[in-house]
């Protein structure tokens, strides 16, 4: 008893020698219950207060109002941490589908809440340099409102801060002499620096999670470990401990699924066989990518004579606007069954296999609609006689959100609920449906495209897009409980969100910065309406910017860095060779880490002695991959 009394003592006498870093990190690291962690650490509290109290009664008439300040602003901020903590969005929801249906469903909710928090950034940042100055020098809306505009986004919404077109090109000011707000540089600079942000963004995502779910090689343990070793002793609530068995329990199905995984040898005819079936899936397939891109593309220069020649405001007007985003939405419905049908008949070895493949095939088909989209708005529209041809682009991307978001909610009841219940009460051998994770990420991609393009001509258009993924993401959580069944083989699939991130950078991200870089250096704006009414070009108004610049001494180096560093292709040049030399030389440490912990492993099975040293080794090494 007196000795561990005393060795206590002399532990609570080291705590308190420690930095309270240090300290934090050696009580974290005791193998004591949480109890015993806190009760050490209130008396190594009590400890320092001790010995601060005699220093501090000369200066406690000054000191104790600044401690009692800190003190307050500490627990403020932990008490806003842990509100935070609980108002943490969609977290129930994502532990109960990782518990219910693993982590291949799950991954498909992860990045759809990422996709929802990238929109409201942009919303955010729309509003807040575009939106709001434009309020200022708004005119008033002579338009009727009829509630149909909310489907076709025309008529009353032409004359909103919704469509590019309302937006003024003046500088904004409230008083004659006072500071004015250049609508052009505004516009042009949210819009640019906001793309620059998302390309780093995405790129921090992407190798993020490449180094978390590719290179970084999983724990030294066994599923004995992770079934006696993995419990959170915390949880009491009788749910939360049914859910945390359930994760559990599913994340070990997937660790034997992995370990059992069988080889199957095929005969020289039956490869042929399955050859013949792959290439003939893959020519299906892309034939029927393009006759579907050839049918958008002749719908849409269809619709847009019908629209120029007589365009009025009366309801089959309004109902012709409607045809090519229910045709788009159409064929990037029932088209995906078809490529799912030929995945089942190509009879993968893996799900994994079926998913990528499917992936794949429905990435060629819907960014070759956008295209083609794309290609007719930037020849077909902008040379038309319209007078605002940017207004008219952000209305088409408007109507394709909207009824891709309506079609998206129709394929969770028809091809899912009524497959459920064709499934369970008319024919029991069909069963529940499997939730189709390739078709619902490529909706999700194609969706975040339309966005990224329709931002310039329609700035608020992350609004939209945010509210659609918020009710997407309930009402497929709640098809996905009430209709779907868990995959029939459990697999783990750690690479998936860093694919899905992929995909959503090449070829969706550089594909919309190919059609904005057009639009803004190529293409002449409109010549009445619009923040660039009457200039050559969007980039224009940065030139002209420049040349003003140059007439005044402070600001030539503005200018300097424009000429010498921005429309320079040698600094360009230099960077991306910077660029590739970093990326080549992090890439060597990853694989030379990899290697040193294949190694590791291979030594830890091989040699008895010696065995918990090569532990630690390998435990430092995986943190350092960790945070390369």
């Amino acid at each position: 008893f007196f000795h561990g009394f005393y060795a206590e003592e002399k532990l609570v006498g080291d705590l308190a020698s420690m930095s309270t870093r240090e300290r934090i990190k050696a009580i974290q690291k005791m193998p004591e219950t949480m109890r015993k962690k806190r009760d050490i650490r209130n008396k190594v509290l009590k400890e320092i207060a001790k010995k601060s109290r005699p220093g501090r009664t000369q200066l406690s008439c000054c000191t104790q109002p600044l401690q009692a300040t800190r003190v307050s602003f500490r627990r403020f901020g932990n008490s806003l941490s842990g509100y935070f903590h609980h108002l943490r969005i969609f977290h129930k929801a994502l532990k109960i589908i990782g518990a219910e249906f693993g982590t291949s469903v799950l991954s498909y909710f992860i990045f759809l809440k990422w996709l929802l928090t990238f929109n409201v950034f942009s919303f955010l940042i729309n509003f807040s340099f575009i939106t709001i100055p434009q309020f200022i020098a708004a005119e008033p809306n002579n338009l009727t409102f009829t509630g149909l505009e909310l489907i076709t986004g025309a008529g009353y919404f032409q004359q909103t801060v919704l469509y590019y077109g309302f937006y003024t090109n003046a500088t904004i000011s409230k008083t004659e002499n006072g500071p004015f707000y250049n609508m052009q540089l505004a516009y042009i600079f949210t819009v640019g620096i906001y793309f620059v942000i998302c390309f780093f963004i995405l790129l921090l995502s992407m190798a993020k999670s490449f180094v978390r779910n590719l290179t970084n090689p999983q724990t030294y343990q066994g599923n004995a470990s992770k079934l006696l070793c993995a419990w959170d002793f915390n949880i009491t609530n009788e749910r939360a401990v049914k859910l945390k068995q359930k994760n559990l329990s599913t994340q070990i199905k997937e660790d034997l699924m992995d370990v059992n995984r069988e080889v199957v040898n095929f005969s020289v005819q039956e490869r042929f066989v399955r050859i013949v079936i792959h290439f003939a899936s893959w020519v299906a397939s892309l034939a029927t990518a393009v006759i579907a891109c050839t049918g958008v593309y002749f719908l849409s220069v269809n619709n847009l004579k019908l629209f120029v020649k007589e365009h009025t405001n009366n309801l089959e007007s309004q109902a012709a606007m409607l045809v090519l985003p229910v045709a788009a939405s159409l064929l990037n419905t029932f088209i995906p069954f078809f490529y799912s049908w030929l995945g089942h008949l190509e009879r993968f070895q893996t799900p994994g296999q079926h998913i990528y493949v499917t992936i794949i095939r429905n990435i060629i088909l819907k960014i070759s609609v956008v295209g083609i989209l794309c290609y007719y708005w930037l020849t077909v529209v902008a040379a038309s006689e319209s007078q605002c041809w940017e207004t008219l682009v952000g209305q088409d991307i408007y109507r394709l959100v909207l009824v891709d978001f309506i079609f998206c909610l129709l394929g969770s009841f028809f091809g899912e609920f009524l497959h459920r219940i064709i499934g369970t009460a008319v024919c029991a051998s069909l069963g529940r449906p499997e939730f189709d994770i390739g078709r619902n990420v490529l909706d999700l991609i194609y969706a975040q495209t339309l966005t990224w393009i329709g931002i310039l001509f329609s700035p608020l258009l992350p609004a939209i897009q945010m509210i659609a993924f918020s009710i997407v993401f309930y009402v497929k959580k709640v098809s996905l409980m009430m209709n779907c069944q868990p995959p029939r083989k459990v697999w783990r699939t750690a690479q998936m969100t860093t694919s899905f991130m992929f995909l959503l950078f090449f070829p969706s991200f550089l594909g919309v910065l190919s059609v904005i870089g057009v639009t803004v250096w190529r293409l002449k704006p409109s010549e009445k309406c619009g923040p660039f009414r009457g200039l050559s070009s969007m980039y224009a108004a940065v030139s002209e910017w420049i040349k003003i610049l140059e007439s005044f001494t402070d600001s030539k180096w503005v200018a300097w860095i424009y000429y010498n560093l921005i429309t320079s292709e040698l600094f360009f040049f230099i960077l991306s060779t910077i660029a590739l030399i970093i990326t080549y030389v992090y890439w060597q440490i990853i694989e030379g880490r990899k290697t040193m912990t294949k190694l590791l492993k291979k030594q830890i099975h091989n040699e008895g002695k010696d065995k918990m040293f090569l532990l630690r080794k390998l435990r430092a090494l995986q943190r350092a991959n960790q945070n390369p």
